[in-house]
């Protein structure tokens, strides 16, 4: 036995049924389609329901947009700041008098006044806010945000983020 007498074993490999090509052929005539109707006929579309009102178009669409890349603070304001009588303000301590959540970012805001002097620690300031802290004689300093510079990681992504 050489080579070129190699062949596959009898049946194993079978020609492609060719529909569509007359009576005569392997898949004669109506070629798999059955009889008649609308199924039997090419015009029909994948995602056709009878006349019923598409899934596609039955389905409410998203409206809007929300930025997976916003970032949300927790506003202090001065009186707050004025009434808790801390001297050192951070969020560690504005979680355990309750006035912030536990993992927050703090944003300083400037309605209000104080009138000590005070060194607050957040995240981020108003203008007015910074320049009432620094005039009573306090400090400000701010806190890097926790996932360091630029923007934060996307939240969700664009259908589970409504």
């Amino acid at each position: 036995m050489k080579v070129h007498d190699l062949q596959p074993a009898a049946g194993s490999n079978k020609g492609r049924k060719r529909v569509g090509r007359g009576i005569g052929g392997k898949g004669g005539k109506t070629a798999g389609r059955g009889t008649k109707g609308q199924k039997a006929r090419n015009t029909i579309p994948a995602a056709f329901e009878g006349g019923q009102m598409p899934l596609h178009m039955r389905v409410p669409k998203l409206k809007g947009f929300t930025n997976p890349f916003r970032v949300e603070y927790q506003a202090i304001n001065l009186d707050t700041i004025e009434a808790s009588g801390l001297d050192e303000v951070e969020p560690g301590s504005l979680y355990e008098k309750g006035l912030v959540g536990k993992a927050a970012l703090v944003k300083v805001l400037g309605r209000g006044e104080v009138t000590r002097k005070v060194t607050v620690k957040a995240h981020a300031f108003s203008k007015s806010a910074e320049e009432a802290i620094t005039a009573a004689g306090g400090s400000v300093e701010r806190l890097p945000l926790p996932w360091g510079e630029g923007r934060p990681p996307a939240k969700g992504n664009q259908f589970t983020n409504r």
